[in-house]
């Protein structure tokens, strides 16, 4: 905040990841009210970066949807330019395995859906991916489910006196033989966990984009994800993955089945969404941009 202060003639080049709006946001998501407080509390968490904002020299943003938060009397000073995602390390490779606690051997050659996430909480969907594999299972038991991730609460509000896990597996009726609950993986682990997935699960709020999901896509995975702005920017229908309402659990379950039974004639989805990372999100083309952008904003 004071950088400026202490050395006013050198360039300032700020991070912008997200900036709290409370309309057609995160926070409003699925028809939510605020309240007086939550309201004033949402301000208040852009105090600090609105005064970065206004002493920087220039702002690096990742995603065009991320940038179209903050206020446009700002936009001149922000550029969108991604972080990137080594595409050289996450790749498809159909020899792939994953080892789960009972000692099962996972493979390509198996029906497997995964899903990804940092914290098992609202802003993921954790809750609607649960409850679909609900659905799933009345229908049909021939896959596999790898959960990755921690039973806590990342984003949102928490639930009192238990957590979403221990919520969903206590209200639905779940195969829980099939359903494997990971935990917090190795890089090389989380890489083979993508590799074999048939389906891969990627949920949530209008919120900051998911780095998880376009490794899954770079490692070309058959992507399942929620049809909100953030994915909407990567994700086209049809083309380089699949996408349903966030909220509506049945057709996730029939997206999800619809994946399941149609590898093949869906195998076009998986190489799209690895060209896309490749074209537009990959390290090895981003990390130069980068610096040849602080390189420049250094010489002025």
């Amino acid at each position: 905040m004071f950088f400026k202060d202490v050395f006013p003639n050198v360039p300032l080049v700020i991070f912008c990841e997200w900036y709290y709006n409370s309309k057609d946001s995160d926070v409003d998501f699925g028809g939510k009210i605020l309240n007086e407080d939550n309201l004033a509390k949402n301000r208040c968490k852009n105090a600090q970066l609105l005064i970065d904002l206004e002493s920087c020299n220039k702002a690096i943003c990742p995603t065009k949807w991320q940038k179209a938060q903050f206020p446009k009397i700002f936009h001149s000073k922000i550029k969108v330019l991604h972080n990137g995602i080594d595409a050289g390390y996450f790749l498809p490779n159909k020899e792939a395995s994953f080892k789960t606690s009972n000692g099962n051997i996972l493979t390509t050659k198996d029906k497997i859906i995964t899903y990804h996430s940092r914290g098992f909480d609202e802003y993921s969907g954790f809750a609607q991916f649960m409850i679909m594999l609900e659905k799933l299972f009345k229908k049909r038991s021939d896959f596999e489910v790898l959960i990755s991730g921690e039973d806590k609460i990342r984003y949102g509000t928490p639930l009192a006196n238990t957590t979403y896990k221990k919520a969903m597996l206590e209200k639905l009726d779940l195969d829980i033989s099939k359903i494997h609950f990971v935990g917090r993986l190795t890089c090389e682990e989380y890489k083979k966990l993508l590799q074999i997935s048939s389906v891969h699960i990627h949920l949530t709020y209008p919120f900051i984009p998911s780095w998880s999901m376009l490794e899954a896509m770079s490692s070309g995975c058959l992507v399942v994800a929620s049809k909100t702005a953030p994915v909407e920017e990567v994700i086209k229908d049809n083309y380089n993955g699949l996408l349903v309402d966030f909220f509506n659990t049945n057709e996730l379950a029939n997206k999800v089945e619809y994946a399941l039974n149609n590898q093949e004639e869906l195998e076009d989805i998986r190489k799209n969404a690895r060209k896309t990372i490749v074209e537009k999100y990959d390290l090895k083309n981003l990390l130069p941009e980068i610096i040849n952008t602080l390189n420049t904003i250094a010489k002025k």
